[in-house]
């Protein structure tokens, strides 16, 4: 939590000294239209992620069961956990830095920079630094990903619809299917057998490139582009 109203704070300060911004600039305001959009990017990755695991269960001939030892509080924890997670992630790579790049130096550019600074960060809290093959493929997938969260943020002008994107993958990966580091979740993967060469190369391109494009796609066509508001700071 100190972590998040670190983050805040900082986001608040640099939007000031730069661009005399609040951090209102990011995009919160109106509230029920930002809801809106949160919503529409959380069902969206999270239907997704729900299509990518059981595509594996279909290709490993695995099931998914419910785990009888969860609780609603453990969920909870788990949730929370999520939520900090992502929000640090957004302030940082889709929030005041990506703002002021964006007045800076327009919005492609700004969008590719953050793409890649995601990627890369990927390399370290995945711990695959070193390992090139891993790399790569850490690097196009979150690059991916990052680069259409970069993007629902240029169009817009919106810190919420990238964060429920990037909630609504993440909540599914690590606790509805637990995938995260916080073990044993919601749902338990049971039986099946080791993937074949194909199969899990149709595996790896479901999540790591079809999830982005589809994310893309979506932003491409269906987000509309909005006008920027200035929020002077108080």
């Amino acid at each position: 939590m100190i972590g998040i109203v670190f983050a805040i704070a900082l986001s608040w300060l640099l939007l000031y000294l730069t661009e005399k911004q609040s951090i209102l600039a990011l995009g919160f305001l109106p509230v029920a239209k930002r809801l809106k959009q949160f919503s529409i990017g959380f069902l969206l990755t999270g239907t997704l992620c729900v299509f990518v695991h059981y595509l594996e269960a279909y290709l490993k001939s695995s099931t998914w069961v419910l785990n009888e030892g969860i609780s609603s509080a453990t969920i909870l924890h788990a949730f929370w956990w999520d939520l900090k997670s992502v929000l640090t992630e957004e302030l940082i790579f889709r929030g005041a830095l990506l703002y002021i790049l964006i007045q800076k130096i327009g919005h492609k550019k700004s969008i590719l920079i953050s793409a890649i600074a995601f990627g890369v960060y990927h390399w370290f809290s995945f711990g695959v630094l070193g390992n090139v093959m891993a790399m790569i493929i850490i690097f196009t997938g979150t690059g991916l990903m990052g680069y259409a969260w970069a993007w629902a943020f240029s169009k817009t002008k919106s810190i919420l619809l990238p964060f429920g994107l990037h909630l609504g993958w993440n909540f599914m990966y690590n606790t509805l299917f637990s995938k995260g580091p916080l073990g044993e979740l919601v749902l338990i993967s049971k039986g099946g057998n080791e993937l074949t060469d194909w199969a899990s190369l149709l595996n790896f391109v479901s999540g790591m490139v079809f999830v982005p494009i589809i994310v893309l796609i979506f932003v491409k066509y269906f987000v509309k582009k909005e006008t920027e508001i200035k929020v002077a700071a108080e």
